[in-house]
């Protein structure tokens, strides 16, 4: 699986508090932008309610960044991870936001 600049990869890592996500180059072996519900502002209380919805947020900020560079296709790679849950939840909020996969 690999991401260019015309249809990068977007890269997913989940880890037990936080969901980061970025895109990827794999060409040039740069990373474009990232985002993650850490940077996005995610408060300590929202944390414990609902981590669906901060990775839905996440997917979505992703997803306006991209579509600001002129990135409608993308790879997704869920890196290893169950397409569930908030792996899922970012996904469709990236999808919300415009992107394509």
């Amino acid at each position: 699986m690999k991401g260019s600049a015309e249809k990068p990869r977007l890269s997913v890592f989940r880890s037990s508090n936080h969901i980061y996500a970025q895109m990827i180059d794999d060409a040039k072996g740069i990373t474009l932008f990232s985002s993650s519900d850490a940077k996005e502002g995610k408060s300590k209380k929202s944390e414990a309610k609902d981590k669906k919805t901060a990775a839905f947020k996440t997917g979505e900020a992703l997803a306006k960044k991209a579509v600001e560079k002129g990135i409608n296709e993308i790879i997704f790679d869920r890196g290893g991870y169950k397409y569930h849950g908030r792996v899922k939840a970012l996904a469709e909020g990236a999808r919300k936001g415009g992107l394509k996969f």
